[in-house]
């Protein structure tokens, strides 16, 4: 049995969870509404202030489809209620972001900015002060959202593995290869 999966989800105050007959599930809560479409084989249930996933048999894509969809609906939850935030910092000279709204001028290194316009779901912020790295911050309802998004963000300058440079999530650890030996 799925350990995740058996686990029922607490519905907190002020969210509203409904399921409609095509196994729509939609999560209503402070910072908005996000919906996430459930596998026919998947049965949902709302009782008593929990949410309830069950699954018909014990098949490898059941049980595979039982955790993933518990975990989903817990992200909806936890979205409407609280919210995500993602940060990435750009690390190395001359290396800069700057945003107007939801568009992202970001200089990388190459010949030209490069302009990355954001999901008007999502609010990015940038931030450069004297002595620090610049930082980008992503905040959203929806995880996997922000998840893609910061993945592509990241994606326009990996750190490489020499010096570190490059976009990366605050926090993450780049390793650092050892140069070319000396010759002498």
């Amino acid at each position: 049995m799925s350990r995740i999966g058996k686990k029922s989800i607490v519905i907190p105050e002020g969210v509203t969870v409904t399921i409609s007959k095509d196994n729509v599930v939609t999560v209503k809560g402070k910072n908005g509404e996000l919906k996430q479409t459930i596998d026919r084989d998947i049965t949902v249930e709302v009782a008593d202030g929990h949410i309830h996933f069950k699954r018909p048999t014990d098949q490898i894509r059941h049980r595979a489809l039982h955790g993933l969809y518990r975990s989903i609906v817990s992200n909806l939850v936890k979205g409407v209620t609280e919210g995500y935030v993602r940060k990435l910092e750009l690390i190395g000279v001359g290396f800069k972001a700057a945003n107007q709204g939801n568009v992202l001028d970001l200089a990388l290194g190459y010949s030209h900015n490069i302009i990355f316009e954001v999901p008007k779901e999502l609010k990015v912020t940038t931030a450069q002060e004297k002595g620090q790295n610049p930082l980008i911050t992503l905040e959203g309802i929806d995880k996997q959202l922000i998840g893609q998004v910061s993945a592509k963000i990241r994606g326009l300058r990996k750190p490489e593995p020499y010096k570190g440079k490059g976009v990366r999530y605050v926090g993450e650890v780049v390793r650092k290869k050892a140069g070319k030996a000396a010759g002498k």
